[in-house]
C-alpha cells in the first residue's frame, strides 16, 4: 500500500513538474521602448519613413529564449506618422489604407523558427491589412536579459522584411513610379516578462 502511495505521490509530482514546465509566460510590448517602422520609396529617387505610434503587442512563451514563441500585434491605422501631416492624412483616405473601413493592421505569427546564426529567428504568421490577409515571413534577431534597472526579464526584437502593397489592395491607384510597391519593414521593440 506505501509503495503504491508513494507511485502515485511520484506520478502526480512528475505531471506537476511536466505542467509547469510547459506553462507559458506573456511578454508585454514596451511602447516607450520600441518603434514599429517602415520605407517605401518616392519617384525611384529617396525613401519615405513611417512609423506607427499606436500599437499593441503581446508575446507568449514557454522558453526562456522564445524559441517557440507565438506573437500578435495590432497597429491603429490612423496612428501613421511619416512627419508630414497631409500626407499622414493622404495616407489614411481611401487612396490608401482607409482607415474609416480598415482601422486596424494585425499581425498573428504561425511559427518562430531558429536559424544557425546565433539569435537569429525566421518569423512566419499571417498579416491583415486593408481587409487583405496573407501569409508572411520576418527575419528577426531576438535578444534577452535582465534590465538592471527594473530587474525584469527583457525580450529586444530587431525585425525586417518586405511586403508587396498591392498584394494588399493598399494604394492599387497610384503607380511604382510614384510610390514604390515594395514596403520595407523595420520594426525594433522591446517586450517585458508578465510577473508570474
Amino acid at each position: 500500500m506505501k509503495k503504491l502511495s508513494i507511485i502515485a505521490l511520484l506520478a502526480i509530482t512528475t505531471g506537476l513538474v511536466s505542467f509547469t514546465a510547459k506553462m507559458k509566460s506573456t511578454w508585454n510590448y514596451d511602447n516607450t521602448h520600441a518603434k514599429i517602422g517602415f520605407s517605401v520609396s518616392h519617384m525611384t529617387l529617396s525613401d519615405v519613413d513611417g512609423s506607427f505610434k499606436d500599437v499593441e503587442a503581446t508575446i507568449t512563451a514557454s522558453n526562456d529564449d522564445l524559441s517557440d514563441a507565438e506573437a500578435t500585434f495590432t497597429a491603429k491605422v490612423s496612428s501613421v506618422n511619416t512627419d508630414n501631416e497631409k500626407r499622414d492624412e493622404h495616407l489614411q483616405n481611401k487612396d490608401f489604407f482607409d482607415a474609416a473601413s480598415y482601422p486596424t493592421i494585425t499581425f498573428k505569427s504561425t511559427s518562430f523558427t531558429k536559424t544557425k546564426i546565433k539569435n537569429a529567428y525566421v518569423i512566419n504568421g499571417d498579416l491583415t491589412m486593408h481587409g487583405v490577409t496573407k501569409k508572411v515571413s520576418f527575419a528577426a534577431i531576438i535578444k534577452t536579459g535582465i534590465n538592471p534597472y527594473s530587474k525584469k526579464n527583457t525580450a529586444g526584437f530587431k525585425v525586417t522584411g518586405k511586403i508587396n502593397r498591392k498584394d494588399f489592395k493598399v494604394g492599387e491607384g497610384t503607380p511604382n513610379a510614384i510610390v514604390g510597391d515594395v514596403i520595407n519593414i523595420n520594426i525594433n521593440a522591446e517586450f517585458i516578462k508578465a510577473d508570474a
